[in-house]
């Protein structure tokens, strides 16, 4: 997985990634992708967030060697346009979704993929 197929696959939608990562180290047993809301947060009790850090986060977890070209296959023809339609949804989704922060997972385990939203 590259920037180029991020780009292919979100397009216009790539503007509101804010931080697109490249995690590097061990693998991540099964988690192969990951995807955050980064909410605006309060500005009370100094707590704020930085406005250019609101957005999307994305990233790639390291794979074992041997099995980047099946994963990265399985990530464009699947975990990709997932993606895609997460940002999709989350940018049209109404403002108490988007005021909180939210964090969506792809999973390849023996050769399935699986997504859901987490924590």
């Amino acid at each position: 997985m590259n920037t180029t197929d991020i780009n292919e696959c979100l397009g216009p939608y790539m503007s509101r990634v804010s931080d697109l990562r490249f995690l590097a180290g061990r693998d991540s047993g099964p988690i192969v992708l990951g995807a955050a809301w980064v909410a605006p947060l309060p500005r009370n009790y100094g707590r704020g967030i930085h406005p250019e850090t609101v957005g999307f986060r994305i990233d790639i977890h390291p794979v074992d060697a041997t099995e980047r070209a099946a994963t990265r296959a399985v990530l464009k023809a699947s975990a990709l346009p997932q993606l895609h339609t997460w940002i999709t949804q989350a940018i049209a989704a109404d403002e108490t979704w988007q005021l909180t922060p939210h964090q969506h997972y792809w999973r390849l385990a023996d050769g399935r993929l699986t997504h859901r939203d987490e924590g």
